[in-house]
C-alpha cells in the first residue's frame, strides 16, 4: 500500500484529498503547523502530524518532515495551501526518493505574483485585463482615470485588501496599505469562475472549472458549481506545457457575456475544485503522475460547505430576497465535510475554529490571519535554513 502525506490539513481540500486517496488504496497521513482536526479526525486518515511553522522555523520544519517521511515511509508528499512555497524552497533537504509535488521555486514565484503572472498569461492567450504595477492611489488614478478599477497587493490571498471600484475610483481614497507593490487592473464585469488542475512535467492530468456561486461577502466561496469552459482548459493545457509545470495549479477568471474568459490571477496550489471530483475519480493517480490522460469529475454535482450554507448563506439569501434560489442550490449540492460514515470532521472544524479564535486573541489579529500567518509567503526571499 503506498503512503501519501498531505500537508495543509487545516483546509477542507486536504480532507477531500485524504478521503479519495484512502478510498483508492493509499494510506493517507495529514500534517500541518496549526490545529487540523478538520482533517485529522477523519476515519480516512491514519495519523495526524504536527509540524513546525515553516515561515518562522524552517530548519525545524525540514527536520519534522524528514522524521515523518522516514517513520511512515512516505511515497508522495503533497501540499495543499501556501506551504507549497516553503516546500519548494527547501525541497533539496528532503529525500530524493520521495515524490514531492512542487515545482521550481522561481517558477512558483512568477505564478504567485499578481503582476508577473499577467505577463505570462498574455503570452499564452489568457486574455488578462489591462493592468499596471503602482505604489500609490495617485499613481493608480493617473493611469486609470475614470475607468472602473481593481486595486490589490501583488501578493495576497482570499481577496484580502482587494479594492473594487466598478464605477471608477472615488475621491478621498485611503492610501494603499503596507503590503508592498500593488496591481491596478481594469475592472471586468462578468461571471466569476475558478479552475483547478494537476500537471506533471507539462502534461495536464486533471482539470475542472467551477463557479463560486455563494461567497462570504467578497471573500472565500462555500458553494462550488461545476461549469463547462473549454477555452479555460485550452489555456491551462497550453500554459502548463509551455512552462513544463508539475503540481497543482489554480486560476481565477471572469467570463464575459460573450463567453470569453479572462484570467485574473494564479494560485499554484489546491483550491475548492478538488471537491468536485468523485471518490473513485482518478485524481490520486494524477497527483502521483501515473495517468496518461486528463481526468475530469465524473458527475456534475455541486458541492458545498453545508454548515456555512445553512448559516451565513441562508442569512445572506434572506437579506437579498433570494431564498428560492438559495433553497434550489442547497438541495442540488453535496456536503464536503460531514459525509456519511465520517462525521467527526464537523466537530474537528469547530475545534479548529475555537483554536484559531484563541490564537487571534493571543496574537491580536483576525482569525483569518491567525489561521494562515504561519504559511503566508508574500514574495520575500527565503533564506537557507
Amino acid at each position: 500500500m503506498p503512503n501519501v502525506l498531505i500537508m495543509g490539513g487545516r483546509a477542507p481540500a486536504a480532507l477531500d484529498h485524504a478521503r479519495r486517496f484512502s478510498q483508492q488504496g493509499w494510506a493517507a497521513y495529514i500534517a500541518d503547523s496549526v490545529p487540523c482536526r478538520l482533517s485529522g479526525w477523519s476515519s480516512a486518515v491514519k495519523a495526524s502530524i504536527q509540524l513546525a511553522a515553516p515561515s518562522q522555523h524552517p530548519q525545524a520544519f525540514i527536520d519534522d518532515l524528514n522524521r515523518t517521511i522516514a517513520r511512515y515511509q512516505i511515497d508522495l508528499l503533497m501540499p495543499t495551501c501556501e506551504e507549497v512555497f516553503f516546500l519548494s524552497r527547501y525541497r533539496k533537504y528532503l529525500p530524493a526518493s520521495v515524490r514531492v509535488l512542487v515545482d521550481d521555486f522561481d517558477k512558483l514565484r512568477t505564478l504567485h505574483s499578481k503582476w508577473h503572472f499577467l505577463k505570462l498569461a498574455e503570452q499564452y492567450g489568457g486574455n488578462p485585463p489591462l493592468s499596471r504595477l503602482v505604489s500609490s492611489v495617485n499613481e493608480a488614478r493617473a493611469w486609470a482615470g475614470n475607468t472602473p478599477l481593481v486595486l490589490k497587493p501583488e501578493y495576497s490571498r482570499f481577496g484580502v485588501h482587494v479594492r473594487l471600484y466598478p464605477q471608477g475610483m472615488p475621491h478621498n481614497l485611503a492610501p494603499l496599505g503596507q503590503q508592498g507593490a500593488w496591481v491596478a487592473q481594469h475592472f471586468k464585469p462578468g461571471r466569476e469562475l475558478c479552475s483547478y488542475s494537476v500537471a506533471d512535467q507539462g502534461r495536464l492530468l486533471a482539470h475542472v472549472v467551477y463557479e463560486p456561486k455563494h461567497r462570504l461577502g467578497k471573500s472565500s466561496s462555500f458553494y462550488f458549481a461545476p461549469y463547462d469552459a473549454p477555452l479555460i482548459r485550452e489555456f491551462v493545457a497550453k500554459l502548463v506545457a509551455a512552462i513544463n509545470y508539475t503540481g497543482q495549479i489554480s486560476f481565477d477568471w471572469i467570463e464575459s457575456q460573450g463567453g470569453i474568459p479572462s484570467v485574473i490571477e494564479c494560485n499554484p496550489r489546491a483550491v475548492s475544485g478538488v471537491h468536485l471530483f468523485g471518490m473513485q475519480d482518478a485524481l490520486p493517480a494524477a497527483l502521483a503522475g501515473q495517468l496518461d490522460d486528463c481526468v475530469q469529475p465524473s458527475a456534475a454535482t455541486p458541492r458545498m460547505l453545508a454548515a456555512i450554507m445553512l448559516s451565513a448563506g441562508l442569512i445572506q439569501s434572506m437579506r437579498e430576497r433570494e431564498f428560492r434560489a438559495w433553497w434550489a442550490d442547497y438541495k442540488a449540492a453535496g456536503e464536503v465535510i460531514g459525509v456519511a460514515q465520517d462525521r467527526l470532521p464537523l466537530l474537528g472544524a469547530l475545534a479548529d475554529m475555537s483554536s484559531f479564535a484563541l490564537m487571534a486573541w493571543q496574537q491580536k489579529c483576525s482569525m483569518r490571519e491567525a489561521a494562515t500567518r504561519d504559511i503566508e509567503w508574500d514574495g520575500q526571499e527565503l533564506a537557507e535554513p
